[in-house]
């Protein structure tokens, strides 16, 4: 996937290093020197160390936590870009920070998803790459352009594989479960590429101060379930349908998703919990310290690859939909 000439650049920000490595071997090109340190008090100090005058640039940085520091050195450095006059500034942003503020759910919440996209617009952003938003709608929230990636035909492909005898012949002894209401849409998708049936776990409360009762919507007796989901954060959604589905007479548990968060608790949790296997994308940089056995990462590196390939190019994407 060698990209030839010298007008296009990328950039990696402390926050998605190893993942830009990934990206820049896939396109045959080293990335741009750039210096991407703090002051004293903790001030993000960028410096670009080469001319990226007449440019396209490429910033690889995903807002993961520490989210306020690493979107601000995003900020920064497509200032900086700017400044130094290059051609066009897209911010690669493969986890996209403050997704799930993205309506008022009470009377005076921050829509910070809206206040993020101006943000970036204000800093010079001429395009952004993500993948797997939070809440699709997001992407009105851009006055320029903006290309979302979707996790599921990587998650797909892999899945294929690993459960290739229990979906052969029209068996029906794998289950694709929502973790919840919102995500069945996503799951559906999935469930209707691996030809399987599909379960739902509802959560809710019957009443006031009283412990949420997981109901299972569908048949998960003596079949291998796999639980969907965009990101996996301090994990409570996704062990609490983990055992739900246990009670409900499971035999295995596998969860996927693309963004692996492991706030808190996450990973106690998920180490306790009766799943197999949890699977996710390396959209986030998971220190060595956090991968248990348990997990299994799929590097998304030959996606985003191809996607700046095809940007660059000025071609469609619809393609890596697929």
């Amino acid at each position: 996937m060698n990209v030839s000439g010298s007008s296009i650049k990328l950039f990696a920000g402390n926050a998605s290093k190893e993942l830009a490595n990934g990206i820049s071997q896939h396109l045959f090109m080293d990335l741009g020197g750039l210096e991407a340190g703090k002051f004293s008090d903790g001030e993000s100090a960028i410096y670009v160390k080469e001319t990226v005058r007449g440019r396209d640039v490429f910033i690889i940085q995903s807002t993961s936590q520490p989210a306020n520091d690493h979107l601000m050195e995003l900020l920064i450095e497509i200032d900086a870009m700017k400044r130094a006059s290059a051609g066009r500034i897209t911010a690669v942003i493969p986890y996209f920070g403050y997704a799930r503020q993205d309506r008022k759910a009470r009377p005076r919440d921050a829509i910070t998803a809206k206040l993020v996209a101006d943000l970036l617009q204000s800093a010079g952003a001429d395009r952004v790459l993500t993948m797997d938003l939070h809440a699709p709608q997001i992407q009105g929230f851009f006055d320029i352009p903006l290309d979302h990636l979707f996790s599921a035909p990587i998650l797909i492909q892999h899945f294929k594989k690993k459960f290739e005898k229990l979906t052969a012949d029209g068996r029906e002894d794998l289950v694709v479960v929502s973790p919840d209401v919102g995500s069945v849409s996503r799951a559906r998708r999935i469930a209707k590429k691996l030809n399987a049936p599909l379960a739902i776990v509802d959560k809710r409360r019957p009443k006031a101060n009283a412990i949420e009762v997981m109901n299972v919507i569908g048949d998960v007796a003596g079949k291998t379930c796999l639980m969907v989901d965009d990101m996996i954060d301090t994990a409570g959604t996704i062990c609490q349908g983990a055992d739900a589905l246990m009670k409900n007479g499971a035999k295995d548990v596998y969860v996927c998703c693309a963004h692996a968060v492991l706030s808190g608790p996450a990973i106690e949790r998920l180490s306790a919990s009766e799943i197999k296997e949890v699977v996710f994308l390396d959209t986030i940089d998971v220190p060595a310290e956090k991968m248990i056995p348990k997990f299994t990462k799929i590097s998304v590196a030959p996606t985003f690859a191809e996607a700046i390939k095809r940007i660059y190019e000025d071609k469609p994407i619809s393609k890596l939909y697929e």
